[in-house]
């Protein structure tokens, strides 16, 4: 039996701090949400990625006692008109769809925006609003806490039935279809905003592990992200079962024996792996798009920017193919088409 020396954690180093767990993490929020007595109010803005399970940030962020907090999905329009407004780049298609040209705007009822704004205007003290298009919702905030989640993970949650779509209810529907409304629609509307909120978020919260939430500040991540793109780096792989082969990749990447096959590895396809800084000597995870889209030229690079903008044009995968049938076509796309 060969001794695997392949990474599976692979990791960039960063001076700061980090908090782990809900009860550090709270206890630097109770600071951060200290409201002095000049001011009127203070207001905090939870911005989440599609995948965030919300009841658990609930459930933490009242023991911070706020006098108004506000979950940004009761801001949005009804499921009808978001699945009607949807449904054309959606398809009837079991694959294939269009990328809609929406924003969370598109997504919110403008009324009902109006009449939470108004109310976070009459408020005192503390004040919460967490959730999608939370700091659309708010976009002058006092506090930008920013909760990421990496496509990989929100695929889990996707096969486990366990997250709807932006604005929809839908997690009885099978994985393929949740992973086409993410694609061609939910993904690109999170990933709109997360863009504007990177260079000035204060803090980027970890809640991959359920109930093992990591904090860093905005600035580690922005640092973080610099020294990546400045250095050789690896995503955080990850692997999947196939109709094919899949015994070698067990051995050489030291995976679970017990599993059927893995005749998938995805080394490095950044719109879905994980990216870790290590800080303090624990793993930080978010999703390494981040790094396309903070460090666009840095990472590709002029020329490859000018084509394909912030979008990593090429995937890196491991297809198995050791003691099982035959691999699967491939189909590999022309400039036009993939831009």
């Amino acid at each position: 039996m060969r001794k695997s020396n392949y990474d599976k954690s692979p990791s960039t180093t960063v001076d700061g701090a980090l908090w782990k767990g809900w009860e550090s993490v709270l206890d630097k929020l109770k600071d951060v949400c200290n409201v002095p007595e000049e001011l009127a109010r203070k207001v905090v803005v939870i911005e989440c990625y599609h995948g965030v399970y919300p009841e658990e940030l609930a459930e933490h962020l009242a023991t911070l006692h706020p006098s108004l907090m506000i979950h940004s999905d009761q801001c949005f329009k009804g499921v009808e008109d978001i699945e009607k407004m949807t449904r054309p780049y959606l398809t009837d298609d079991r694959l294939f769809g269009r990328r809609a040209p929406f924003y969370y705007a598109d997504f919110l009822d403008a009324d009902k925006v109006k009449e939470c704004r108004e109310k976070i205007k009459a408020a005192t003290r503390l004040v919460i609003v967490y959730g999608h298009a939370a700091a659309e919702v708010v976009p002058e905030a006092d506090v930008l806490v920013y909760v990421d989640m990496a496509r990989w993970e929100i695929q889990q949650r996707f096969r486990q039935g366990k997250i709807d779509g932006l604005g929809v209810r839908n997690r009885e529907e099978a994985p393929s279809l949740h992973y086409k409304r993410g694609y061609f629609i939910d993904w690109n509307v999170c990933d709109a905003l997360k863009k504007q909120l990177l260079p000035k978020a204060d803090y980027w919260l970890d809640t991959h592990i359920p109930g093992m939430p990591k904090m860093i500040t905005g600035e580690t991540l922005r640092a973080g992200l610099e020294k990546t793109a400045r250095k050789p780096f690896r995503v955080v792989p990850f692997f999947d079962p196939a109709p094919w082969g899949g015994q070698w990749m067990k051995e050489v990447c030291d995976l679970d024996k017990e599993q059927a096959n893995f005749g998938w590895c995805f080394d490095c396809v950044p719109e879905e792996n994980s990216l870790y800084l290590k800080v303090e000597g624990e793993l930080f995870e978010m999703a390494s798009n981040n790094l396309v889209f903070y460090q666009t030229r840095n990472l590709l690079g002029g020329p490859v920017e000018s084509r394909f903008g912030q979008d990593f044009p090429i995937r890196f995968d491991f297809l198995d193919t050791m003691g099982g049938g035959n691999l699967s076509l491939q189909v590999h796309p022309t400039t036009q088409y993939i831009r």
